[in-house]
């Protein structure tokens, strides 16, 4: 079966097939796990499909050497190829090359010909269409996509300089976004940081049981840290505090199966948060389930949510009202602010999922004693309230940025099927980006 966009361009446009405004075409390599040697030293980033998240990719978890790029026949694919995810749970994701990359056997490459195309725009297309794309992927346990579909797909394509015009509108909107993330990794990292410092290595009381002034406070939030240490189950933690376990200052509700419950009509229903939907950040195209759930299975922006089966995430949730699926934790407290359960559940986060790593299931996973066996040091209502003045500030800019990311998403996506059909002029989309900015 042929794949033609679904959207209905001007008269005026062009159609083409992907394949012959591409210079290549290609799938990535399988270089053996074996092999480790071919990744330790590595010169080129290896890009797998769960890296692919619809925006520029410009690092991955793993990089390769020359030898492993020999080995595994992968390409050296340059600056903004288009990836798509061919298979797996995350097949039809996007993403474009920030800088030369590499990638896995699960991705299929598309090196744009600038001449004939703008990578972006191509992207859009891909993007517009990727519902219809995905349904063509064949396979019960796996989704497949067959490269030869998507190297026929056919596409409108107006003129070169049309193309570039109603790229930078949509490209403008992703570059906002892309700004918005990367201030949420700053202000997260430094949140982390901050109780690194605080609650794990206790820097402020080992300073001052050094007869040093801790760093980074004035002189009324430093008095409240004590000078001394006491032996506790966490080991030595500063005097006076105690050693606590996540789910005995925090509760964590497992969400239900929701499609038990199904949504009252096509008008009253909430979109089903699982694991997919936390990573993306969204529930754009999500699951319905009723909306008429007991208060506490409802999500709303600002909640703190822990997928603690499969992809194990800690998030402070900006995707808008949803319902709780089964396999995530909505996280609240009322002994503990939200920042420190969400810092403190982010903190035990590495070792959660490398239990999850061993364990012989086919989708790893925690258990409750995990969440009694995981320890906090916490301190004094007084001290606590005080840390709160710098560390809650912080998150509080993350979920903000996070809902404006979402509402530049929401627009980009109004915008794009209207845009690369040619049903909406630039004037009238510039004027809608105008109104938002």
């Amino acid at each position: 079966m042929e794949l033609e966009s679904c959207l209905s361009p001007p008269s005026e446009w062009r159609k083409v097939s992907i394949a012959s405004v591409c210079k290549r075409f290609t799938s990535g390599g399988t270089p053996s796990r074996k092999k480790l040697e071919y990744f330790e030293g590595g010169v080129l980033p290896w890009i797998k499909t769960k890296e692919l998240a619809d925006c520029v990719v410009g690092d991955a978890e793993e990089w390769i050497t020359e030898e492993a790029i020999a080995y595994s026949s992968a390409k050296r694919l340059p600056r903004n190829t288009l990836l798509m995810a061919m298979y797996g749970a995350t097949v039809g994701q996007l993403g474009v090359l920030g800088r030369e990359m590499a990638c896995n056997q699960a991705c299929a490459a598309m090196v744009v010909d600038d001449t004939l195309c703008d990578f972006r725009f191509l992207y859009y297309q891909l993007l517009g269409n990727r519902r219809q794309i995905v349904s063509m992927a064949t396979g019960a346990a796996q989704q497949n996509l067959s490269g030869a579909q998507i190297k026929t797909w056919v596409l409108p394509l107006p003129s070169r300089g049309e193309q570039s015009r109603i790229c930078h509108v949509l490209w403008s909107i992703d570059e906002r976004i892309a700004l918005l993330r990367r201030t949420n990794a700053t202000l997260e990292a430094i949140a982390q940081a901050l109780f690194k410092s605080w609650f794990v290595d206790f820097d402020p009381v080992r300073a001052k049981a050094e007869g040093r002034e801790p760093e980074g406070m004035d002189a009324v939030t430093a008095a409240l840290f004590p000078s001394e240490f006491e032996d506790s189950k966490l080991g030595p933690i500063p005097k006076g505090w105690s050693a606590r376990a996540l789910d005995s200052i925090a509760n964590y509700l497992n969400g239900l199966a929701l499609q038990k419950y199904p949504p009252e009509s096509d008008s009253e229903f909430l979109p089903v948060i699982k694991i997919a939907q936390l990573r993306a950040g969204h529930t754009r195209g999500a699951d319905r389930a009723s909306a008429r759930l007991k208060p506490g299975y409802v999500v709303e922006d600002g909640d703190v949510l822990f997928s603690w089966s499969g992809s194990l995430e800690v998030e402070t949730w900006g995707g808008g009202r949803g319902a709780l699926n089964q396999h995530l934790f909505k996280v609240t407290s009322t002994e503990v602010p939200k920042w420190f359960y969400y810092l403190a559940t982010r903190h035990h986060l590495p070792a959660f999922r490398e239990t999850a790593a061993h364990k012989a299931t086919t989708m790893g996973h925690i258990q409750r004693r995990h969440l009694t066996e995981a320890l906090v040091a916490v301190p004094p209502g007084p001290l606590m309230k005080v840390l709160s003045e710098t560390a809650a500030p912080l998150l509080d800019a993350c979920l903000n940025n996070a809902l404006r990311a979402s509402s530049l998403e929401g627009l980009r996506d109004t915008l794009l099927p209207r845009l690369i059909s040619g049903k909406l002029r630039l004037p009238e989309a510039d004027a809608e980006v105008e109104a938002l900015s």
